[in-house]
């Protein structure tokens, strides 16, 4: 039989998937003794082992492999500093991060190193039983049964669902991030906020959509057949990490849609839905930052913070648009309306109309 076949299970293969879930759950048994026999923490340890792999490792991969938030991570590395286990530096080609590695010469280190060499040594007289073809099987074995535990640690933590029913995910190391949301009528509160160490957070009222993470891209798609209207009711609240800038991609049709973004960091804006109402509260902005709207019978009102510098341009027929004190309702060409400081202006948002038979208005509040 080759590798690659695939036969209905045997008793055999209960019997090994049993022993690969035993060998997981000893794994932690072992962190945890090993800790008590150190009067430390079994995640002290598991930070301890991890940078014995690897050398160094970033504070913000540590704490996306355990699961933890950056806060709760950082006081681990703090105690484990001050016992001269750890250090922490900058790294010299991004500020930002801080790398971690494991001390040298402290006393702790050298007991800790102690108790995973008595298991070291068992492996390897272990080993020792088997000739090198045989070695070389286990080794591409378990090899990649790591690959597997890793993918769906990654998959569980990325459509991660708390016990009140909050998505969320950890921010972890990136620098930037996008939401792209695909609705149909549903009512979307879209919010920005501090989450201490989280991507993202997410509830949802009514059927739940499909949400993943990869990358930095956190999809939430709402599948079409899924909505019917008279049915029942479909909602949706997400809160953005303000930690990170943000690309927000939004496309449907026949929502109620509400962004409260003041504070966020917005690379850019898309909103795209037929026959939907939109009420954005853009925060200030740090760059020019683009600003796409469309959608055929839609309603959208723009409200910018005061002293801003901003223009809108229409692109389509049949939509009215209102700018400050500016109002063109003729829908008869693509005339740009602006504020008086926006061509000076290095920090702008600059707004794009398209479709048909629709309605902005930009204001500041």
């Amino acid at each position: 039989m080759s590798m690659g076949s695939r036969n209905k299970p045997t008793e055999l293969d209960g019997k090994l998937v049993n022993e690969l879930r035993q060998g997981y759950g000893l794994g932690a048994s072992f962190f945890r003794a090993a800790a008590a026999r150190l009067s430390m923490t079994d995640t002290d340890m598991q930070v301890i082992d991890m940078l014995e792999n690897t050398g160094e490792a970033t504070a913000g991969q540590l704490a996306n492999l355990m699961g933890l938030t950056t806060g709760t991570f950082t006081a681990i590395l703090i105690r484990l500093e001050k016992a001269g286990l750890v250090r922490r530096e900058r790294d010299p080609n991004d500020g930002r991060r801080v790398i971690v590695r494991l001390a040298a010469g402290s006393d702790g280190k050298q007991e800790i190193g102690l108790l995973f060499a008595s298991l070291g040594k068992a492996w390897e007289e272990m080993a020792a039983q088997y000739d090198d073809e045989q070695k070389a099987f286990l080794l591409e074995f378990l090899q990649r049964s790591n690959t597997l535990a890793r993918e769906e640690i990654t998959r569980l933590r990325e459509s991660a669902v708390g016990d009140e029913g909050i998505f969320s995910a950890p921010l972890g190391d990136l620098e930037s991030a996008r939401l792209v949301f695909h609705f149909e009528g549903i009512q979307l509160r879209l919010r920005a906020g501090e989450l201490a160490g989280a991507l993202y957070q997410a509830t949802f009222e009514g059927p739940v959509p499909d949400v993943k993470v990869k990358d930095g891209v956190v999809t939430i798609r709402y599948p079409r057949h899924l909505w019917l209207p008279g049915k029942e009711k479909r909602a949706a609240e997400v809160t953005l990490s303000t930690a990170i800038p943000w690309q927000l991609t939004l496309k449907g049709g026949a929502a109620e849609m509400t962004a409260e973004l003041g504070g966020l960091d917005v690379l850019e804006l898309e909103a795209n839905g037929a026959g939907s109402t939109f009420h954005v509260e853009l925060p200030k902005p740090k760059r020019v930052v683009p600003i796409r709207l469309g959608g055929s019978g839609s309603e959208f009102t723009v409200q910018r913070p005061r002293g801003v510098a901003a223009r809108v341009q229409r692109k389509g027929w049949g939509s009215g648009v209102v700018f400050d004190n500016q109002t063109d309702q003729t829908g008869s060409g693509n005339i740009p309306l602006q504020s008086p400081n926006y061509e000076g202006a290095a920090l702008r948002y600059d707004i794009e109309m398209s479709g048909s038979g629709s309605m902005i208005t930009v204001s500041t509040g």
